[in-house]
This record gives C-alpha cells, sequence and structure tokens, in this order.
C-alpha cells in the first residue's frame, strides 16, 4: 500500500514527505494602527539558527500574542493563498501572512495541510539521520488563530472582508511548532515526519470540534484533552464541548 493511501495510524515512520523550499523571517517594522508587526516575512538566503524561542532572525513585534516556546515556527501551506486569492479575487503573495516555512511535497504525498498534520507530530528539517544532532526537529502544538493583523496586512493593499474570520471558519491558518531539537535551517532541506504519537488528531478535525456549534459525547473530546503537547488554550475550547448529561 502506497503512503498516499495509507490512514495516519499506519504510516511507516521515519517518512520523507517534503522539501523545505523557503525560509522566512521579519523584523518588526511599523503597521496599521499606530502599531509594529513582523508579520511581512522576507525568504532567508543563508543557514540560521533555530532555538526554542524560534528562528534567532525573526522578530515578533506583539510577544503577548505571537512568539514563544509554544509558538516558536510557524508553517502555512501555499494553498491557503491559492484559497484566499480565488474566494476574494486577490494576488496575495506568499509569505504576506507571516509564516516562517514553506515546504512541497514529494513523490506523489500530498502537501503538508490541516487535514494530513496531526498535533504531536514532530518533523526533521535536515538529513535522514534521524538522530543527528544538527538537523531541527519541530513538534506541532496548536494551529494558528487568524487574528486582525491578517485583514490590516491584507487591506493594505485593497479594500476586503474580514478574511480572519473566513480563514478561521476554513481551518486553514497552518500551524505552529514547539522546538524540540535547534539547529540550522536553511533552504532546499528534506523534510522527515519521525514521529506521529495521535494519528487522529488532524489540524482539520480539531479545527471542526472547534468551530462547531454543537455539544460532543465525551469519548469524542476526551482524547484530545490528554494530547500533552496541545496548547492550554485549545483544551479549554475543546472541554466546553462535551454534552453534559
Amino acid at each position: 500500500m502506497s503512503a498516499t493511501h495509507r490512514s495516519n495510524s499506519e504510516i511507516d515512520l521515519p517518512l520523507y514527505v517534503a522539501n523545505l523550499v523557503c525560509v522566512r523571517a521579519g523584523k518588526a517594522m511599523p503597521f496599521t494602527r499606530e502599531e509594529m508587526s513582523a508579520i511581512d516575512k522576507a525568504p532567508i538566503t543563508a543557514p540560521v539558527a533555530v532555538n526554542f524561542m524560534g528562528l534567532t532572525t525573526d522578530e515578533q513585534a506583539d510577544r503577548k500574542h505571537h512568539g514563544g516556546p509554544l509558538k516558536a515556527v510557524h508553517q502555512l501551506p501555499t494553498a491557503t493563498y491559492e484559497k484566499i486569492n480565488t474566494e476574494f479575487d486577490l494576488k496575495v503573495r506568499i509569505g504576506t501572512l507571516g509564516e516562517n516555512l514553506t515546504t512541497e511535497a514529494v513523490d506523489g504525498l500530498p502537501e503538508m495541510n490541516e487535514s494530513n498534520v496531526c498535533i504531536g507530530d514532530v518533523y526533521q528539517y535536515g538529513d535522514d539521520n534521524i538522530n543527528g544532532e544538527d538537523s531541527v526537529q519541530l513538534r506541532i502544538v496548536q494551529p494558528r488563530r487568524p487574528c486582525y493583523k491578517i485583514n490590516d496586512q491584507i487591506g493594505q493593499f485593497t479594500k476586503v472582508p474580514n478574511i480572519a474570520a473566513w480563514v478561521s471558519k476554513q481551518g486553514i491558518s497552518g500551524w505552529y511548532f514547539q522546538v524540540v531539537r535547534g539547529g540550522m535551517i536553511n533552504d532546499d532541506l528534506p523534510v522527515y515526519l519521525v514521529k506521529r504519537p495521535y494519528p487522529f488528531a488532524t489540524l482539520e478535525t480539531l479545527w471542526q470540534l472547534s468551530n462547531s456549534k454543537e455539544k460532543f459525547d465525551a469519548e469524542v473530546i476526551e482524547p484530545w484533552l490528554e494530547i500533552e503537547c496541545l496548547e492550554d488554550s485549545w483544551k479549554k475550547v475543546l472541554a466546553k464541548k462535551i454534552q453534559q448529561d
């Protein structure tokens, strides 16, 4: 059975899933509403160090809501741009929405996106020596919650509706990594899925549960609450979704 047709629980690891095609970082600059922001990320052409706080050359202006160990590195599928541009008849370029990493699938596998990455997944950005000390390893701990800065960022160029709310409803905002192992990172590296402890926990499902107005049986929600690495604010949202007798 090919990897393309396997369920999440049947994948043999490590699995070569993608190539890293671009690494981006940004500097805090004057933004809308008399604020600062580093949402606009530019490609990095040389290797950059990654530590527990993320890329050492990357900045976050609002450290209360962005950055930190549980939002150290952000990855966003390029398909998100395609969907936004199609829905709103725009030409938003890749890198506009603050992502650090862009990947491209290999060997007929699907692109990394919210339907096939899971909370707890650990990805290695570097060679296939999984125990090597130089390759960066990153763990998915939460989706990104789109905020008004997405609206302001895109709205600098054209008048558009509330894109952030639409992205949240679609659940296509990418994800944040916690750094498992720091090191050097650059474009043109292979990407390996090395651990998948929670194969049921796709980001797509997490968004569906979180966005739902319905309540669910405890057996649906409780496995999510037992995921140690899932960021606490998401657990609080899910806990409120349990149907009370």
